[in-house]
């Protein structure tokens, strides 16, 4: 996966609710390793189906990205959680 492209694509699309890693609707699910790991969406395959079919707030973006931006996206997600969304 690609994170260059996935930092690219999460700006654009996602940073509007989760700008620094953070959740601006549910403060509680953020996408810190942390609050990954508590909602078990610590993992590729996890984030590429809350990105791809959404869930409660978060809209779907299966429609407007295809797979491989989803991967991208959620490769950088994991990235950044590691190193503590610092970049």
């Amino acid at each position: 996966a690609d994170t260059v492209s996935g930092a690219a694509l999460f700006k654009a699309n996602c940073a509007q609710c989760h700008v620094g890693g953070g959740n601006l609707v549910n403060r509680a699910k953020t996408l810190k390793k942390e609050a990954l790991e508590k909602y078990n969406m610590y993992s590729a395959k996890a984030i590429i189906a809350q990105v791809t079919h959404g869930k409660g707030a978060m809209p779907a973006f299966g429609i407007r990205l295809k797979a491989e931006q989803i991967e991208n996206v959620a490769a950088y997600v994991l990235e950044q959680a590691d190193n503590g969304w610092k970049k």
